[in-house]
């Protein structure tokens, strides 16, 4: 039994779009990329999910809460399901809200830092780092969210070159999908099902 961890956020989670702020859809299990990773991937696979929405890479949040900061909580979550064959990290749009002024280059730094971190504990064999889909600019949380698009311009390759540069294999999500347009950040559930079909064929490469 091989296991999988999928460290993330909102879309992880499986948060869908938001009409309003405040409001709270969630994608049923099986619809998530990672549900989908999984029943495409069948037997002998053991897919662990560790979503939190609002979760930045590795940045505290003054408005969320710092406890949304992905490095904060790592070490614990990966000690709790070691040993864990695969490392999928699915962070950085929350790092492109407009409180945090970032440009692309510090979010894929955030995620390589997480990279580094694992390697240390020694109990992660390979890594994946999936680049998100980008964001738009749309609907309640176009405020939050202000200046984004901007932002990430370039994030793909800075993620994939920090991804490369720490031993891990590389997924963008943003030549596969796009983020829905009523909230501009949360995947519809078409886009999950085509996010987690792609995903499970790379993990099925890289393990034969």
């Amino acid at each position: 039994m091989k296991r999988i961890l999928c460290y993330g956020d909102s879309n992880t989670f499986g948060t869908g779009p938001m009409p309003a702020l405040g409001s709270d859809p969630i994608h049923p299990k099986h619809v998530r990329w990672a549900g989908v990773m999984e029943a495409e991937l069948g037997a002998g696979w053991d897919v662990v999910v560790e979503g939190l929405p609002g979760r930045t890479t590795v940045f505290d949040d003054p408005v969320e809460g710092e406890y949304r900061n992905g490095l904060r909580s790592f070490r614990a979550i990966l000690e709790s399901h070691r040993p864990i064959d695969l490392l999928i990290i699915k962070l950085g749009t929350n790092d492109l809200k407009q409180r945090f002024n970032l440009g692309p280059q510090d979010v894929a730094l955030g995620v390589a830092r997480l990279l580094k971190e694992a390697a240390k504990l020694e109990i992660v064999s390979r890594s994946m780092v999936i680049c998100p889909a980008p964001v738009k600019e749309r609907g309640d949380l176009a405020e939050i969210f202000r200046g984004a698009e901007a932002r990430l311009a370039g994030l793909p390759a800075q993620m994939e070159r920090f991804a490369r540069e720490n031993g891990a294999e590389f997924v963008d999500a943003g030549t596969l999908i796009e983020v829905d347009e009523l909230d501009g950040v949360h995947l519809s559930a078409a886009a999950h099902g085509t996010l987690g079909r792609a995903v499970a064929a790379k993990v099925r490469t890289i393990f034969t």
